[in-house]
């Protein structure tokens, strides 16, 4: 199970690339540029079929994917193709950038440069991308709020605990010697009971009932509901609670991880509720992708101060973060992990749907950063030359023409260097000290 998870994980993880990459490929196709080669993943072709002007294809390293699109950068000024005549330290990285850019160049082709369209029109081109991303992790919100459900608690018993154990030790089928009977197995109480009333107040909802048990103290008086082969009928108890600990089910403090496990001491009764799945409006999917979106581009702004966790997981064996980085075969990892559990199949679609929405959260916003060769990185030129020709023309001067993107390709070059860096070490620590789901 295991195995197979990894392999559909990884395949969903290919769908959302080229998902994304279809998204700039529409955009590209209706403002009529030319795109003559639409790849997933990277390295050699394994398999592609040209369908039209356009050759659709898999690459070896499924890494991520591309579309080629003629004309990415404009020629050197005064030249309409080729190589200029200047010399410099970049000069022959920015003129590979521009022999590139035309590599596919037709007759024709004049017209149909990516470089030649309106800088509104570009945007659109790159943002579609990463907005497809956004699409598809909504869509698998709203499946698993929608469709599948939220297991949701109710104040009715599933079990109950036969003795008393601290939240924080393992829980085991057979009590150890000494530990003592919890109040609700004192009382009588027994799975399917629906509780009615605690403490002489009535509850239809676990949460608030939750609060009522931590904050009683002593014997409280407790109605459940009890199905008897006569009929439902309720049944008085009367539980002397005690103090255990307990999980905390408060917010995180402020700095801590969402995933670190914290305990509180409070009143303690020993019961477990039901948790049927209900479905969500489509209001809940919205409060969740925000929610979402709110965490993963928090994620995001921390991956710099994430390096440090990351080498000492590598080289030092330090404790993975649970919430650090992970790469494409982390995640599918993950994904595998999802699977092998022994769980209700609906419980591990929801997490695996879900896992896979997060990622597609993650390509949208990191795709968005104004660096290149990210699409970002193309949209930030377009914005600036857009605002250029905007001041130009209320100043009554020429057209300024457009951003020479390629003379900032030896940035850009760095900048993949340090991703492609930060990307092989998490990629290394996902091998070598992988992130274990904390279920």
């Amino acid at each position: 199970m295991l195995v197979l998870g990894i392999v559909l994980f990884a395949l969903g993880l290919l769908l959302s690339i080229a998902w994304h990459e279809l998204g700039h490929y529409t955009a590209a196709r209706k403002f009529g540029i030319r795109v003559p080669e639409f790849m997933v993943g990277f390295g050699p072709t394994v398999l592609s079929r040209k369908i039209g002007e356009t050759r659709f294809g898999v690459k070896a390293i499924p890494l991520g994917g591309f579309i080629r699109m003629i004309g990415m950068v404009p020629p050197a000024p005064g030249e309409r193709v080729g190589r200029s005549r200047r010399s410099g330290p970049f000069q022959g990285m920015v003129d590979d950038v521009r022999a590139d850019s035309v590599r596919d160049f037709e007759p024709g082709d004049e017209d149909r440069q990516f470089w030649t369209r309106k800088p509104w029109k570009r945007i659109i081109v790159m943002l579609a991308g990463p907005f497809m991303n956004l699409v598809l992790a909504i869509v698998l919100f709203a499946i698993v709020l929608m469709a599948i459900g939220v297991p949701t608690a109710q104040p009715v018993v599933k079990a109950v605990s036969a003795c008393v154990l601290p939240a924080s030790q393992a829980q085991t089928a057979q009590c150890p010697p000494g530990a003592p009977p919890t109040p609700a197995a004192q009382a009588g109480f027994q799975p399917g009971d629906r509780i009615v009333s605690f403490d002489g107040r009535p509850y239809t909802e676990w949460a608030p009932l939750v609060d009522a048990i931590r904050n009683a103290r002593g014997t409280v008086q407790v109605v459940v509901e009890r199905q008897t082969p006569t009929g439902p009928v309720r049944i008085p108890l009367t539980p002397t609670l005690i103090d255990n600990q307990v999980p905390d089910l408060g917010p995180p403090p402020e700095g801590a991880s969402s995933t670190e496990r914290r305990y509180v001491t409070a009143s303690f009764l020993g019961i477990e509720p039901i948790t049927p799945r209900e479905r969500q409006d489509a209001g809940a999917v919205v409060t969740a992708g925000g929610y979402m979106l709110q965490r993963t581009a928090e994620a995001v702004g921390r991956l710099p101060e994430k390096i440090p966790g990351l080498f000492g997981a590598v080289f030092l064996g330090e404790e993975r973060d649970v919430e650090g980085p992970v790469s494409v075969v982390g995640v599918s990892v993950l994904g595998g992990q999802v699977l092998e559990r022994d769980q209700a199949v609906l419980d591990e679609v929801a997490t695996f749907l879900n896992l896979l929405a997060a990622v597609n959260l993650s390509l949208f916003l990191l795709n968005l950063l104004p660096i290149l060769p990210l699409d970002g990185g193309h949209i930030l030129p377009a914005l600036w030359e857009a605002v250029k020709k905007r001041i130009a023309r209320l100043r009554g001067r020429p057209d300024p023409g457009p951003v020479d993107l390629a003379r900032l390709m030896p940035i850009g070059v760095g900048f993949a260097v340090l991703i492609m860096g930060y990307g092989l070490l998490v990629i290394v620590a996902d091998i070598v000290n992988p992130i274990t789901l904390p279920f």
